[in-house]
């Protein structure tokens, strides 16, 4: 055996920076495009944000009033020049306020002539009059010695307004999140007089728990965990139920019922029983059933089974740190004129700064700087460019998918959701000619306001079937027309998969009785014996 080194050609995908960043782009939503443009401006010198007309204007009128509203005997008086450029006439100015309103305006703006001011016609003694400024106020005449330092100097006599503070924080502004379930339950557990080997295996369970309260973890796999005896565990596991929320820490529903019944001084009532030992019964409303099983009246089970829908059989919900989440539409699908029949495209104004490469950096590669700097600058310059290409090409791809779905779903957009069309991403990605994966990049928690609300891309897509007529539906409508069917039906007689069977088929729509109970499943619809109400 020997080593030596050898050559061999081969081709290799590689993906370069440039095309991953515009890659993981596309999938961004606004929020976390924004973050990143926020933090290129912070790391690109090159990079500039450009200011908005707006903002140009809001100058330009704070300047106008500035000057309106100041000393009539100072001499100023603003009057319109050519090109409605600003001019400052008159002497200069004996006030501060001036010199920090022109101060503020964005120097590039004022270069181009958009805003000229008094020094452009050779008003240059601004800055020194401010300078020399004897009307300025004194920064230590706003401060209120007396409520900042209070606490310090002799109180004497104080009334109740005194010492009341309006603007103290309360103490929930101190609280960055709400506690969670496992918080709670570890601090009543601290309270609790219990040994501490009990204790840390109480910890253990506690970690254990899903978001329902629930324990799926074994006594042994515990103790394992704990290297400890597996009676600790279950004697930690039985003082964690009977903490608050009461039932943490069951490994089903009987448990957990049973386990709040006991903590309500009922655990010998009827209620009791029917948990243990026909809680399935129960679930399925077979209460004529147990009437005759047990020897009770319909009533006495009806009153029982009231008392135990008001016990919670998922006490952990209750300390669910899921949050709301703030939904803001990207695209915006609208008619801008309601006789015309055309939908019109157009991308919402999110607030993300516009970005541009920086002059001044431009001119720096023509003068006289070091080879360094001039290869830093042309890294940053060409970073800088690949990124306003990448966001451009995210606008462009995001644009050609939504007008590919709204040539494919007017129907949808005119009448609503039931005349939404079957459509897949392969169908958009041979429409625009990009690929599957670009596609399901695109319509990724991305939202579009359209005439039917603000609806995720993904919502587009749906399965379809045929009917006996050849024509594509969507399972969405089906869906739909199965839940329409339940929401009308006798609440005493309710409908069966059977019979939804054949009251779609009349339709023209043939389902298996196991596809309709799918479908009611995703809905979350349960099955007829459980929707039917005793009376």
């Amino acid at each position: 055996m020997s080593l030596k080194l050898t050559t061999s050609l081969s081709q290799r995908l590689v993906l370069t920076p440039q095309l991953r960043q515009r890659i993981e782009m596309l999938q961004m939503t606004t929020l976390e495009l924004s973050d990143l443009i926020q933090q290129q401006l912070l790391e690109n010198p090159v990079l500039e944000e450009v200011p908005s007309q707006d903002e140009v204007q809001e100058l330009a009128e704070k300047v106008l009033d500035h000057l309106a509203n100041s000393d009539s005997e100072a001499g100023f008086e603003p009057v319109a020049g050519e090109n409605n450029e600003l001019e400052l006439g008159g002497p200069s100015s004996n006030g501060s306020g001036d010199a920090d309103v022109l101060a503020a305006l964005p120097p590039g703006e004022v270069e181009g002539g958009e805003i000229a001011t008094g020094a452009e016609h050779g008003d240059e003694s601004i800055g020194e009059e401010v300078a020399g400024d004897e009307t300025a106020r004194d920064a230590f005449e706003e401060i209120d010695f007396g409520r900042e330092f209070q606490d310090y100097l002799d109180p004497g006599y104080k009334t109740q307004e005194i010492e009341y503070k309006e603007d103290a924080p309360t103490f929930e502004q101190f609280l960055t999140r709400p506690p969670s379930l496992a918080d709670h339950l570890e601090w009543q557990l601290h309270m609790s007089p219990i040994d501490k080997d009990v204790c840390d295996a109480a910890i253990c369970v506690i970690g254990n728990l899903n978001a329902d309260g629930r324990l799926h973890a074994t006594n042994e796999e515990m103790a394992a965990m704990e290297k400890c005896s597996e009676e600790v565990v279950e004697q930690a596991r039985q003082v964690v139920m009977r903490l608050d929320p009461v039932g943490c820490g069951a490994r089903d529903v009987k448990e957990c019922l049973l386990v709040q019944l006991e903590i309500l001084g009922e655990n010998n009532r009827l209620a009791a029983k029917l948990i243990a030992e026909h809680l399935p019964d129960l679930q399925q409303h077979k209460l004529p059933h147990l009437s005759k099983q047990i020897g009770v009246d319909v009533e006495v089970l009806l009153a029982e089974l009231q008392f135990i829908r008001n016990l919670d059989p998922y006490p952990g919900r209750r300390y669910s740190s899921e949050e709301p989440i703030l939904i803001s539409p990207e695209i915006y699908i609208e008619k801008l004129d309601e006789d015309d029949d055309e939908y019109v495209i157009y991308f919402a104004d999110d607030g993300s700064p516009r970005l541009r490469v920086s002059q001044q950096y431009q001119q720096m590669l023509s003068q006289g700087v070091s080879n360094e700097t001039k290869s830093f600058i042309r890294e940053k310059m060409r970073s800088a460019v690949d990124l306003l290409r990448n966001i451009e090409h995210r606008r462009q791809t995001i644009y050609k998918v939504v007008e590919s779905i709204v040539a494919r779903q007017r129907d949808f957009l005119d009448h609503g959701v039931q005349h939404i069309k079957p459509m897949m991403l392969k169908d958009i990605a041979e429409d625009i000619g990009m690929h599957l994966s670009t596609v399901s990049r695109v319509v990724n928690r991305k939202y579009a306001h359209t005439p039917q609300g603000v609806i995720e891309l993904r919502r587009f897509f749906t399965e379809g079937m045929l009917n006996e007529d050849g024509e594509e539906i969507s399972t969405r409508i089906i869906k739909l027309q199965i839940k329409k069917l339940i929401e009308e039906e006798d609440s005493h007689n309710p409908i069966t998969d059977d019979q939804v069977v054949k009251i779609l088929a009349k339709d023209g729509i043939k389902l298996s009785r196991r596809t309709v109970a799918k479908y009611r499943d995703q809905m979350q619809i349960p099955g007829s014996r459980e929707r039917r109400a005793v009376v």
